[in-house]
């Protein structure tokens, strides 16, 4: 037995907007974690320098954040235009993927998985670039 469509769209949206919620929640949370550990860092000695590891766990978290705010834009899209963009999707997995890279320790991986990580980024590059280049060229015949 199937639910009426609109009772389907309110589901969906209700989920959705919990979704954001709990995401806008994470995010913030993050950013307050990021606060406290740059405060912490910078006020520890010695003041105001910082070691590469603490850099790159900084930049660690502010690209989570970034990831966040990415998510929560497409849950903002769906619930507004129910499309996901697919342009922020892969924009959402480079981001994801630069943070994996920038806390990555490379001295303990395998060649093999940095040439995995290395088409990867090839493949998600060359998927942006297409669909940013098919939304130009569909804007233009408009």
């Amino acid at each position: 037995m199937q639910m009426p469509m609109s009772y389907m769209d309110t589901f969906r949206k209700v989920i959705i907007s919990i979704l954001a919620a709990l995401m806008a929640l994470v995010i913030m949370l993050a950013t307050i974690e990021l606060i406290y550990l740059l405060a912490l860092d910078i006020l520890s000695p010695p003041l105001i320098l910082l070691d590469v590891n603490e850099l790159l766990n900084i930049f660690g978290y502010f690209l989570l954040i970034l990831i966040g705010i990415e998510l929560l834009e497409t849950f903002y899209i769906y619930l507004h235009e129910r499309a996901i963009n697919v342009q922020v999707v892969l924009l959402v997995a480079m981001i994801a993927l630069a943070r994996k890279i920038i806390i990555l320790d490379t001295k303990e991986m395998q060649s093999l998985t940095l040439v995995g990580i290395g088409f990867i980024i090839l493949a998600l590059a060359a998927g942006y670039y297409l669909v940013k280049r098919s939304q130009d060229e569909s804007c233009k015949r408009l």
